[in-house]
């Protein structure tokens, strides 16, 4: 003879009447299903388009620096029969201004790329993060050498010869303060952390459960 089947009592606290509950299936949290982000392989090459977007952009700001950036004049005379070459204005602040000007432009681009990446992938996330700031770096350094590249020529004695003695000629565009390099990314990096705490999307919060 075999034993009657008869079900396993209900567990000390919940009621006899009350239904047992399986487990969430995969995916679901609280009843909410889960949106998983992109996988690690789409990050990457979003990433990487950044990147390169935002680089190129510094060809924009290279033209923008030589067009609007002060020139420095230089005069250039002959001593002993000797070329030699010094600052028509000894006290003029030009240098500092194409520093300066740099500097603005660089932290502008800094407010834009930071705005169009965040509306762009609204999400975030770390390889976004890193992207925009190597982007804005790499975007820097191609600005600072296409401003040389398009300003007068970095050989003063042959451009003094060639404009005469005495007759003023303009410097060569130079950043004399190397850390204007990093007003870009820097500035990228701060807005978007910004715009990323006060408009980002937040994690949905998880329903309570039920009392019986």
């Amino acid at each position: 003879m075999t034993a009657p089947l008869t079900p396993p009592p209900p567990p000390h606290n919940q009621s006899p009447n009350d239904v047992w509950q399986a487990p969430p299936p995969a995916g679901m949290s609280g009843g909410v299903y889960e949106q998983d982000g992109p996988g690690m392989k789409t990050e990457l090459r979003e990433a990487a388009v950044i990147t390169v977007a935002v680089a190129l952009g510094g060809v924009l700001l290279g033209l923008l620096w030589w067009w609007l950036a002060p020139h420095v004049p230089l005069v250039g005379d002959v001593v002993d029969k000797s070329w030699v070459v010094y600052l028509k204005d000894s006290e003029g602040e030009q240098a500092v201004g194409v520093d300066g000007t740099f500097t603005l432009l660089a932290l502008g681009f800094g407010l834009v790329s930071a705005v169009v990446v965040f509306l762009a992938r609204r999400r975030g996330g770390v390889p976004v993060v890193v992207a925009l700031g190597v982007g804005a770096l790499l975007g820097s350094l191609l600005a600072w050498r296409l401003g040389i590249w398009l300003g007068p020529t970095s050989d003063v004695l042959a451009h003094a010869k060639q404009a005469g003695k005495g007759v003023t000629f303009s410097a060569p565009l130079k950043l004399g303060a190397k850390g204007a390099l990093l007003a870009w990314p820097l500035g990228a990096l701060l807005v978007h952390l910004g715009l990323t705490a006060l408009f980002g999307p937040r994690d949905p919060e998880l329903p309570y459960p039920q009392q019986p």
